[in-house]
């Protein structure tokens, strides 16, 4: 399983991707980020490429192994940490 420390620093970058863009609530953080919580208000019920887990299973378990795609995702979530923490 991946583990999220659910920063919510992906949730506040939504513009950056196509596949997120339809989320954004017009400031490039996504409609259901909630600020005082730091948490997604639809959690259980959130769409397929917002979880890790599932969008794997659906999309890139015959592309690349689980190790090299949480590789990338922890990458990916290291760069958006680095991003936020320097703006």
């Amino acid at each position: 399983m991946f583990n999220c420390d659910m920063c919510g620093c992906c949730c506040r970058s939504v513009s950056t991707n196509d596949i997120y863009k339809h989320l954004d609530r017009g400031d490039g953080t996504c409609k259901y980020f909630e600020n005082e919580t730091n948490k997604c208000s639809i959690y259980e019920n959130r769409p397929i490429f917002c979880c890790i887990d599932k969008c794997y299973e659906k999309y890139f378990k015959n592309v690349m192994s689980i190790k090299q795609y949480y590789n990338l995702n922890y990458e990916a979530c290291k760069k958006l940490k680095e991003y936020f923490n320097n703006k």
